[in-house]
């Protein structure tokens, strides 16, 4: 590892920040409800997304849409950005309405060599505090950095999901779901907007369904299945969901848990998930 990048960890910042209710009445119709949530309702989980947005100059973006590498987050070398997972503890409501404080420092960088080249994987934590100094939430973000694909590199062959599950449910994605999730967290990535950049230059199938996004509806079945919202959660993506086809976001109960994936179309599994209550 580069001493430019690894003098990385440890890096702090700090962002203020309020719960206002709009950016969650439009993330209920981007998921196809009425906007119902009203000030002192508890956010839903996942939704702390929706704020302390980042917001550079056009021109301070590389690429693919990000900011260019090197203010808060390291200056790793490789173009492709993807965000591999997170780890969640859940350790009071944030509810709408509260001035909540965010102090993220990024825990570790790791280099690595994988079937599809060089990666390097960048762990933020996030704590989220409330107005009071109360612990609301844990977060750690793992993101993973690497190269451009190869036109003939071999794909990986995907892990099938399973074939039996309790809940399942369908999500259509469409382009003006994607549009409004990017808008909602300001993420200007252009694989979840610019079918061409998706195809020619990160070499997907087409538009790519935020992985994020698939968190959040993973976690919000598990809610919604146990009657109340989890204590931790955590989730790995596996495989891409690209080109706007249909998938399913399915899971099984295990006692006082829940074993969650989201199913491609191919019967891939593309997104994995526990929730625990």
């Amino acid at each position: 590892m580069s001493p430019a990048v690894e003098s990385w960890i440890g890096r702090t910042e700090t962002n203020n920040d309020t719960l206002r209710t709009e950016p969650a009445h439009f993330m209920q119709a981007t998921i196809g409800r009425e906007a119902t949530l009203q000030a002192g309702d508890s956010l839903p989980p996942l939704w702390h997304w929706l704020y302390f947005l980042e917001a550079k100059p056009l021109g301070e973006l590389g690429r693919d849409g990000h900011p260019k590498k090197g203010g808060f987050l390291p200056p790793v070398v490789l173009p492709r950005r993807m965000w591999a997972g997170g780890r969640f503890e859940f350790h009071a409501p944030a509810p709408l309405g509260a001035v909540v404080t965010k102090r993220s420092t990024i825990k570790n960088i790791v280099e690595k060599n994988g079937r599809s080249g060089a990666l390097c994987f960048v762990t933020v934590l996030h704590e989220l505090f409330l107005e009071d100094g109360t612990l609301a939430l844990t977060e750690e973000h793992d993101i993973v950095y690497r190269e451009d694909p190869h036109p003939d590199a071999p794909k990986p062959a995907p892990t099938p999901a399973p074939t039996q599950a309790k809940v399942s449910e369908v999500v259509t994605p469409s382009q003006v779901m994607l549009f409004r999730y990017s808008a909602l967290t300001f993420n200007g990535h252009r694989i979840h907007y610019d079918v061409d950049y998706a195809r020619s230059v990160e070499g997907y199938e087409g538009l790519v369904f935020h992985g994020p996004l698939t968190a959040t509806l993973l976690i919000d079945l598990a809610a919604r299945t146990f009657g109340q919202a989890p204590k931790s959660f955590e989730f790995r993506g596996l495989a891409p969901l690209a080109g706007l086809q249909p998938f399913h976001i399915e899971g099984n109960c295990d006692g006082g848990a829940m074993q969650l994936w989201a199913r491609r179309y191919d019967g891939a599994k593309s997104v994995q998930a526990v929730a625990k209550f």
